[in-house]
């Protein structure tokens, strides 16, 4: 049972691992400009070694956006999750509900970290690189939900594209809002909108 238990316990560790190297970069980030920051003071602020951190992410610009990366992965599984009868933008809307309707004050880290990516072209560049790969799945779950034949593939990569597009301005809007106004609200505002076309 114990060796059953290790892989588990080693996924655990390497997330954890994973998580602080995040936070290091973004903490020092916020200090002191993303343009300021190394991998070696990423490194030395979570405690590993400069190769330890290559185990885990290419460049600071990964480290920054590890969890952007990892709400958009939670979106994709919210999206799989939703039931197969759902039309794609309904079950794309309410993925989306299941991961921001929670988010209500402006939080100080969210803001942060937006506002350091509005900023730094190439943090903007590695977003837009997350936000493409992630498109291509989302496509292949709007794809199994549409009725008619879509060979090219174009309008499910086109419902994808749209939907992370509102999430994007969205966000960025919400940025600008003053205090107490919930994510949820205007990404609401934005899906209603843009679905109109999709629906």
């Amino acid at each position: 049972m114990t060796v059953s238990a290790e892989p588990g316990l080693r996924e655990r560790k390497k997330n954890a691992t994973r998580q602080a190297l995040h936070e290091a970069a973004l903490r020092l980030a916020i200090e002191h400009g993303a343009d300021q920051v190394t991998v070696e003071a990423i490194a030395d602020d979570a405690g590993v070694s400069r190769r330890t951190f290559s185990n885990y992410f290419a460049n600071k610009e990964q480290a920054l956006l590890h969890g952007d990366q990892q709400r958009m992965r939670a979106l994709v599984d919210a999206v799989h999750a939703r039931p197969a009868g759902e039309p794609p933008w309904v079950a794309l809307t309410k993925a989306a509900e299941q991961l921001y309707a929670g988010l209500h004050d402006l939080d100080p880290q969210a803001v942060a970290q937006g506002r350091l990516v509005r900023g730094q072209p190439a943090l903007a560049a590695q977003q837009v690189n997350i936000f493409a790969a992630l498109e291509r799945e989302l496509a292949t779950e709007v794809a199994a939900r549409l009725d008619d034949q879509d060979p090219t593939g174009v309008r499910a990569r086109l419902t994808a594209a749209a939907f992370l597009v509102a999430l994007r301005v969205s966000l960025n809007v919400w940025l600008d809002q003053p205090p107490g106004t919930r994510l949820w609200d205007v990404v609401q505002n934005a899906l209603s909108q843009t679905g109109r076309g999709f629906a």
